[in-house]
């Protein structure tokens, strides 16, 4: 383990497709065998954590980017063949185990901590989650931690019902902190600065129904990850913290499609790791 970040916790926000962002500073963190001894991802940083767990360099962007181009996984063409806006089969069946398949084997064997998480529709709250032995698990946690509400079915891990893990905590530094690290390096995939619309979503009655505590997390979501947002910009300028982010407004959508901008984005985020960390 690098020395440097011997007690140092690694944070990964989501952000859809804006993740590739986060692929090109985890290469950037294989290249220069840096590790951490715990991480804690969110959505597309729970998919990009397996990747870098299992110290497979190039998997996550191929996932993100350029699995995207060959396959077309993500697109609103995927409700009615699929009944979700990506194809989950493809994501966690056939690219694990066939295209790509994930070394189970490494990421057991790396000592790093690696949670995942999830939103527990029956709570509305964050779930966090791991799991090195069982390899369907480890599959459904991360399935679950990146299934967005309205666009995927919700997922279950085991046996409850679960979506997107940044309903409930869209940056998990202060689970990171309740784990015993003082000190953390936070992966984001928005610029210094943004916020979201904090205005609740109207969201059908039908929606949702048999859940409401996950409503009323979807309804106060802005809010809350703004302040996030405005407690990271704190502790970042304390110095307690070290924070990785675009320099620049991003313009990759949560669901993006534009293979130019994804490789942009993943070029950006390995330059931005050299910058900060180099």
């Amino acid at each position: 383990m690098t020395d440097k970040f011997r007690h140092t916790a690694l944070v990964l926000e989501g952000g859809g497709m804006r993740g590739v962002f986060t692929s090109g500073v985890l290469d950037w963190m294989l290249d220069h065998a840096i590790t951490f001894p715990y991480l804690v991802g969110v959505s597309a940083g729970s998919s990009n954590a397996l990747s870098f767990a299992s110290q497979q360099r190039g998997r996550a962007k191929y996932t993100f980017a350029d699995l995207q181009a060959e396959r077309h996984y993500l697109g609103v063409g995927n409700l009615f063949r699929h009944r979700s806006i990506m194809d989950m089969d493809l994501l966690y069946h056939e690219l694990p185990e066939t295209l790509w398949p994930y070394d189970y084997a490494a990421y057991r064997d790396n000592p790093m901590r690696v949670e995942s998480v999830a939103t527990d529709c029956l709570t509305g709250g964050a779930v966090y989650l791991e799991e090195k032995e069982n390899t369907e698990r480890i599959i459904n946690i991360v399935r679950a931690s990146s299934s967005l509400p309205f666009a995927c079915p919700i997922a279950h891990v085991d046996g409850r019902p679960m979506l997107d893990g940044g309903i409930a905590d869209s940056i998990p530094l202060q689970h990171a902190f309740e784990q015993g690290y003082e000190k953390a390096i936070v992966v984001l995939t928005r610029h210094r600065g943004y916020r979201k619309d904090e205005k609740p979503p109207r969201i059908p009655s039908f929606i949702y129904s048999r859940y409401p505590k996950l409503r009323e997390a979807l309804r106060t979501r802005g809010k809350r990850y703004n302040n996030q947002l405005a407690w990271v910009e704190q502790l970042e300028d304390e110095g307690r913290i070290t924070v990785i982010r675009p320099a620049h407004p991003v313009d990759v959508a949560r669901i993006e499609t534009n293979m130019d901008k994804m490789n942009a984005l993943y070029h950006h985020g390995f330059e931005m790791a050299e910058k900060i960390l180099g």
